[in-house]
C-alpha cells in the first residue's frame, strides 16, 4: 500500500492501529457495478449470502427473498424487485462470501490470505446516496477496506475493547461502543475510489455514503492467536490424557466438590501439556477455516483420461499442502507415499508446472483422482 512496504507495515500497523493509504490501487477489475446487479439479477444468490441493512438494522430476509417459479421454488432466494424498493428506500446491499461467487475477489482474497498467513473473506457493500449500513461498532477480525465506487464517509474510533476474540462481539460492549463514539475520532475521512482503509480487530467504525452510490469490498482476516493456539494446546493434553487410566478413574463415592482431587488433576494436566504438540490440531484447524481453489469434474475427468507422459500437472492451488514423513496433507484429504514416491510428491509442492513423466504416471493418476494436482496450461 502507498506509503508502506510491507515490512513496515507488518511491524508498525498491523494489529496496532487503524492505517489509510490513499491511491493503493486500481481495483477496477475486482468488482464494479456490474458485477453487483449480475450477483442480484442473474445468479440465483440466496442468503446468507446477501443482507440488507438500513438505519443501522438489518431488515428481515423475508423482505427481499422468494421462490424463483418453477424449478426454483426455494424460498430464500433473492427477489430483485424487493432489492431493488428496499436500496431505492436508503437500504445498504451487502453481499457476502464474495470469495465463493464471484472469481476475480475470490483469487484476490486467496491470495491475500496467502501472503498474510490468515483465513479472508470477502464482502462487499453498496449504500446508496447518503445513507448508511450499520451503527458505530466493532469486528472480531480485521478488516481491509477497498473503495471501488463511490465516496464513503468513515468515522474511526479506538477500541473500547482490544483485540476482542470471536466470541466477543460488539454487541456485548454495546453501551461502551456508544459511548466511544461520541468521543473524538481517530479517523474521520472519505474514501474515494483506489483508497485502502486497513482495521485491526477492535477498532470501532461507522460509515455512511456521500452524494451517489458507494460500493465498498472488505477483506475480513480472521487471525490466528495466541489463544487459539492455547485451545489447541489443552485439548492436544486432554486427547492424551485420555490413555492416562488415573484420569479415566471415576471420583469417590460421596465427592462434595473438586477440593480432594483438583491437585492430582492439575498435576497431570500441567504434564500433559507439558508434553503435549498443538501443532497436527493447529494444521486441522486451518485447513478447515479456507477452500481449495475450484475444481472442474469435466476438465479432470479428461486430464485422467488423456493422462501419458507429456501431460502438464500442477500442484491445486489453496491446498495447504504439508508433507510430513510419508503423509502428505492438505485441504482435500490426507495421502500416504511409498518413500520412492517422496522425491516427486516434494517437487510437485513448489507449485510449478511439471511432466507427469518426470513424477510418475502412476503416481500423477493418484493425485489427479484425489483432486491433490490438475491439469496445467502450457
Amino acid at each position: 500500500m502507498t506509503g508502506l512496504v510491507p515490512r513496515e507495515f507488518a511491524r508498525d500497523v498491523w494489529g496496532r492501529t487503524a492505517f489509510l493509504a490513499r491511491g493503493a490501487g486500481d481495483f477496477s477489475d475486482l468488482f464494479s457495478a456490474e458485477a453487483v446487479d449480475e450477483l442480484v439479477s442473474r445468479r440465483g444468490l440466496r442468503t446468507p449470502f446477501i443482507r440488507v441493512a438500513k438505519d443501522g438494522a438489518p431488515l428481515p430476509e423475508s423482505s427481499y427473498t422468494s421462490s424463483a417459479g418453477v424449478g426454483a421454488e426455494i424460498g430464500d432466494q433473492v427477489d430483485d424487485t424487493a432489492l431493488w424498493r428496499a436500496f431505492a428506500d436508503g437500504a445498504t446491499l451487502v453481499l457476502q462470501a464474495l470469495q465463493r461467487t464471484w472469481e476475480p475477489v475470490a483469487d484476490f482474497g486467496a491470495g491475500l490470505g496467502s501472503e498474510l498467513g490468515h483465513p479472508v473473506q470477502a464482502n462487499a457493500y453498496v449504500t446508496p446516496p447518503q445513507s448508511r449500513g450499520f451503527d458505530d461498532h466493532f469486528d472480531v477480525h480485521d478488516v481491509f477496506v477497498v473503495q471501488i465506487a463511490g465516496t464513503k464517509r468513515w468515522v474511526v474510533h479506538r477500541p473500547v475493547h482490544t483485540d476482542p476474540l470471536r466470541d466477543q462481539p460488539w454487541t456485548a460492549y454495546r453501551s461502551a461502543v456508544a459511548e466511544a463514539a461520541d468521543g473524538e475520532a481517530h479517523t474521520d475521512t472519505v474514501l474515494e475510489p483506489g483508497d485502502v482503509l486497513y482495521l485491526p480487530r477492535g477498532w470501532l467504525h461507522a460509515a455512511r455514503a456521500q452524494g451517489e452510490i458507494s460500493i465498498h469490498l472488505t477483506f475480513g482476516v480472521h487471525t490466528w492467536t495466541r489463544h487459539a493456539l492455547a485451545e489447541q494446546l489443552v485439548q492436544a493434553a486432554l486427547d492424551a490424557l485420555r490413555d492416562d487410566p488415573g484420569m479415566r478413574a471415576s471420583l469417590p463415592l460421596g465427592v462434595d466438590g473438586p477440593d480432594d482431587e483438583i491437585g492430582i488433576v492439575r498435576k497431570r494436566l500441567l504434564a500433559a501439556v507439558a508434553d503435549a504438540d498443538a501443532a497436527p490440531g493447529f494444521h486441522r484447524a486451518r485447513r478447515r477455516q479456507a477452500r481449495p481453489a475450484p475444481l472442474g469434474p469435466l476438465a479432470q475427468l479428461g486430464a485422467v483420461g488423456r493422462l501419458g507422459p507429456a501431460s502438464r500437472v500442477r500442484l491445486r492451488e489453496a491446498l495447504d499442502a504439508r508433507l510430513d514423513g510419508v503423509r502428505l496433507f492438505t485441504r482435500v484429504g490426507w495421502l500416504d507415499f511409498p518413500p520412492a514416491d517422496l522425491p516427486s510428491v516434494e517437487r510437485l509442492l513448489d507449485g510449478a508446472t511439471h511432466l507427469a513423466g518426470d513424477l510418475g504416471v502412476d503416481l500423477v493418476g493418484r493425485l489427479l483422482h484425489a483432486g491433490v494436482v490438475v491439469p496445467a496450461g502450457r
